[in-house]
């Protein structure tokens, strides 16, 4: 767990980073060949580490720490007079009905993994996407700032008074 915690917290710094970066760049900077060298070797590092290491670390802790085997099968909560009771022992609201719940099928623990680790997957590409996306509009977004400021006159204060059209 303390990896995956640790993966988790090493990819929100390392995407810190891009932000601070981001707000110090100016808009209409020419990159030079070795600073756009070093943004792709970041740019890498950062892939490896969101689509490598954290879903490498879910993976291990789930296995390991959690033990979400194939064996073992989700049953859900003990829920009383909701969940059924099979020869004394009290079964979970979504029990199989091989196991004598309503549920039509097993679920086991290791498919439950699996899903979660499309789906930090699909989060972090969809955020990938957005971050694309924030890169490329900078500068139509800078632009969009400027003409929100009200130029004000010679002596500082607005053109046109507030509710005077």
């Amino acid at each position: 767990m303390t990896e995956f915690i640790v993966s988790l917290v090493v990819m929100f710094l390392s995407i810190g980073v891009y932000h601070w970066y981001e707000k110090r760049t100016p808009v209409d900077k020419r990159f030079t060949w070795g600073e756009a060298m070093i943004a792709s070797v970041y740019v890498f590092y950062i892939f490896f580490w969101i689509y490598g290491v954290v879903p490498h670390f879910w993976l291990q802790w789930a296995d390991s720490g959690l033990q979400w085997r194939a064996d073992v099968i989700l049953q859900g909560p003990h829920i009383p007079f909701i969940s059924n009771t099979v020869d004394g022992q009290a079964l979970g609201v979504i029990a199989s009905q091989q196991d004598g719940g309503w549920f039509p099928f097993r679920i086991p623990y290791i498919v439950i993994r699996d899903i979660i680790a499309v789906l930090i997957h699909v989060v972090l590409l969809g955020l990938n996407i957005w971050y694309w996306n924030h890169w490329q509009t900078r500068a139509a977004r800078a632009e969009a700032a400027e003409k929100a400021v009200e130029t004000p006159s010679e002596f500082g204060r607005p053109l046109i008074r507030e509710g005077a059209r």
